[in-house]
C-alpha cells in the first residue's frame, strides 16, 4: 500500500502549499469515482484530482487532460452548486489516517457565509468523497453511497450525520522514541514488519520492509533506530518521491525503496509522481470494464476466421488434387469395354506412368461404365473451378483476420471515448446492432478525436488511436506534403507529423508514438515506416483505417512511456 498515512500526510502538505488560500473555479466529474476541481492559487490555475476508484483512489495535483461528459452527475451539479466560488481555507489530514479534509468557506445562495467540508477517504474499494455542511456536521452528498445495512458504524448518505470511521489504537510514529519502539514489537514473535504496521498509526507494509531491510540484522538495538532514522527523513521531507521498478512491477512512495533492489526514477513532487505512475492505469481499467463485450466479440471474430482460413486451406488442397479425377475420367473412358454395370471397382493400367503401373478406380453400381466417368470429369471441373473462388475466399478471411487483429490492438491502447468510436465502427459496418438511442440523446459530434503531442523542436505531431481517427486524419486533415508514419507490416496507429521537413529527433519522437501505439509496444527495435501523405493512399472499398503507401523510408525505435508522457505534457 503506497498511498499510506505518512505518504497522504505528504500530500496534504503538498496541497496545502499550492492550494490554500485560492478560489475553486470549476469542478468536473469526467468518470464515475473521480472529482476535478480547478482552483485559483498562487497566480495560476490548479487542477485537483480526487478519485475514490476502488483501484486507484489518490489525492493529487494533475496535468493530464480529461474530457468531461455531456451531462454533469448528480455529485458533480452538487459540488457546483455548493462549491463554486467559494475559498479553501484549510487542508488537512484526520490524524495519520489516509482521510484528507478541504476546508471551504464562501457566501451561499442568499449571501451568508457558509462553511463546507470535502472529506477524501482513501481506503480501496471502500475510498469515498463526501461533501458536509460543517455547522451541522451534515452530509449533503457523497460520491458513493453507503447505508447501515452495508456500514453498522455509520452510513454515508445525505442527511445523515457524518462520522469518521473507528479509530484505530496505534500510536503516533512522530512522538515515539526508542524505548517505545522496543515496548511495541516482540521479538519472539517474529514478523517485525507485520508488528511494526500493527503498532504504529501510519505506516504501510512498503514502509516497514524497508526499515527491515535498512537494519540489516534485525535486533532490538537496530531496528528501533532505523525506524525512528525513516521517521525523520520523512518528517523533514529528506528524500526525493521516487518509483522504484521490480521487475515489471512499479511502486512508488515518499522515497526509493531500496528493499525491492529495482531502479528508482525521482520527481521533483508528490503529484508528478503519482501522474507519471497512474499514466494510463485507470484508464485501461475503465476501458476493460466498459469494453469487455467489445472485445470478446472481436476476439470471437477473430478465431472465427483463423478457423476458417485452416479450413479453406484444407479444402484448396483437396481441390489441387483436382487431376486424379481427370485422370479416373480418361482412365475409365479409355478401359469401358472392361466395364459391366454393377462393378463396384476395376484396376487398370496408367498408361500415363511410365513404368505401366496400374491403379484401382472405385465405381458406383449403379452407374453405366459412361456415367462413372462422366461423374469423375464432373468433380475435375468442380475442383478446377473451385480452387479460385477458395482462394478469393482466403484472402476476403485473412482482410477480415487483419481487420480484427488491428481492432483487438485498438482495443487495449484506447481511451474511453477510442471505444465509443470503435463500437460505431462495427455498428456501421453490420457487425453488431446498435442498441435502442435513448430518445433525449443529443446529437454527438462526428468529428472524432484525436490525441496531440508536441515534438522537443516544438512541432505538433498527432496520433489516431482507431480506425475511425486514422481515417479522418490521414485522409482529411492531413496536409499533402506532412508526414505520415506506421509501424511496418504491424497493426498499429496512424501518426501524422504537422510540418514538411521535421527534423530526425521529430521524426525518431512521433516513430516511438507509433510504436508504442501499435501492437509492439512491448518491442524492442519496432521499424516504423514514414512517408508524405501524398503517397498514403485508401483503395476503394477497403476496410475502415486500411492504406498503401509507397516511397516510404524505415527508422527502427524502441517504444518508451517516458517519451510518450514528456511529448504529452509538452
Amino acid at each position: 500500500m503506497s498511498f499510506d498515512g505518512l505518504f497522504s500526510r505528504a500530500m496534504t502538505k503538498e496541497l496545502a502549499r499550492e492550494l490554500k488560500g485560492g478560489r475553486i473555479n470549476k469542478i468536473h466529474q469526467p468518470f464515475k469515482n473521480e472529482i476535478i476541481i480547478i482552483v485559483r492559487a498562487n497566480g495560476k490555475n490548479h487542477k485537483l484530482l480526487l478519485s475514490a476508484h476502488p483501484s486507484y483512489a489518490r489525492v493529487q495535483l494533475t496535468n493530464e487532460s480529461h474530457d468531461n461528459p455531456s451531462e454533469p452527475p448528480m455529485f458533480c451539479m452538487l459540488l457546483r452548486k455548493h462549491l463554486e466560488g467559494f475559498f479553501l481555507e484549510d487542508i488537512h489530514q484526520v490524524d495519520l489516517d489516509r482521510i484528507i479534509i478541504f476546508e471551504v468557506k464562501g457566501r451561499n445562495e442568499i449571501g451568508d457565509t457558509s462553511y463546507k467540508q470535502l472529506i477524501v477517504e482513501i481506503m480501496g474499494r471502500h475510498s469515498n468523497i463526501t461533501l458536509v455542511d460543517k455547522s451541522r456536521n451534515m452530509i449533503l452528498d457523497s460520491i458513493k453511497h453507503v447505508s447501515f445495512a452495508v456500514n453498522s458504524h455509520r452510513a454515508l448518505l445525505p442527511g445523515q450525520e457524518y462520522i469518521l470511521p473507528p479509530k484505530q489504537d496505534k500510536f503516533n510514529p512522530f512522538e515515539a522514541n526508542e524505548s517505545e519502539v522496543l515496548r511495541r514489537i516482540d521479538f519472539n514473535s517474529g514478523k517485525i514488519d507485520k508488528q511494526l504496521v500493527t503498532a504504529f498509526a501510519g505506516i504501510s507494509p512498503l514502509f516497514a520492509k524497508e526499515v527491515l531491510f535498512h537494519a540489516g540484522l534485525a535486533n532490538r538495538s537496530t531496528i528501533p533506530k532505523t525506524f525512528l532514522s525513516l521517521i525523520q527523513e520523512v518528517h523533514h521531507h529528506q528524500k526525493k518521491p521516487a518509483i522504484t521498478m521490480n521487475g515489471m512491477k512499479e511502486s512508488f512512495y515518499l522515497f526509493p525503496l531500496e528493499h525491492l533492489q529495482g531502479e528508482s526514477r525521482e520527481f521533483q513532487s508528490l503529484s508528478e509522481m503519482l501522474d507519471r505512475f497512474y499514466f494510463g492505469k485507470a484508464e485501461r481499467d475503465r476501458v476493460k470494464q466498459q469494453a469487455n463485450d467489445l472485445e470478446r466479440f472481436i476476439i470471437n471474430e477473430k478465431e472465427k476466421n483463423e478457423k476458417k482460413i485452416n479450413k479453406l486451406y484444407t479444402t484448396l488442397k483437396e481441390a489441387e488434387n483436382a487431376d486424379i479425377h481427370q485422370l479416373y475420367g480418361e482412365l475409365i473412358t479409355a478401359n469401358i469395354y472392361a466395364i459391366q454395370k454393377g462393378m463396384k471397382e476395376i484396376e487398370v493400367v496408367n498408361y500415363y506412368d511410365e513404368n505401366g503401373a496400374t491403379i484401382s478406380i472405385s465405381l458406383e453400381p449403379q452407374k453405366t461404365p459412361s456415367e462413372n466417368a462422366q461423374r469423375y470429369f464432373i468433380k475435375y471441373q468442380k475442383a478446377k473451378n473451385a480452387i479460385d473462388i477458395v482462394k478469393e475466399q482466403i484472402e476476403l478471411a485473412k482482410e477480415e483476420l487483419s481487420y480484427f487483429e488491428t481492432l483487438l490492438q485498438q482495443v487495449e491502447t484506447a481511451s474511453p471515448k477510442d471505444i465509443e468510436e470503435i463500437r460505431e465502427e462495427l455498428i456501421e459496418g453490420g457487425y453488431i446492432r446498435e442498441k435502442q438511442k435513448r430518445k433525449n440523446k443529443k446529437t454527438q459530434n462526428t468529428k472524432p478525436s484525436l490525441d496531440h503531442y508536441t515534438s522537443s523542436d516544438g512541432v505538433e505531431i498527432i496520433v489516431g488511436k482507431n480506425n475511425k481517427q486514422n481515417d479522418y486524419l490521414t485522409n482529411k486533415l492531413a496536409g499533402r506534403d506532412e508526414i505520415w508514419l506506421h509501424t511496418k507490416d504491424i497493426p498499429g496507429s496512424h501518426v501524422v507529423i504537422r510540418s514538411k521537413n521535421p527534423s530526425e529527433d521529430t521524426i525518431l519522437e512521433a516513430a516511438s508514438l507509433a510504436a508504442y501505439f501499435s501492437k509492439a509496444r512491448n518491442s524492442s527495435s519496432v521499424p516504423v515506416d514514414f512517408t508524405q501523405i501524398r503517397h498514403v493512399k485508401k483503395p476503394s472499398g477497403a476496410k475502415p483505417g486500411f492504406v498503401i503507401y509507397d516511397n516510404q523510408q524505415t527508422v527502427y525505435v524502441t517504444p518508451d512511456e517516458e517519451t510518450v508522457l514528456a511529448l504529452k505534457n509538452k
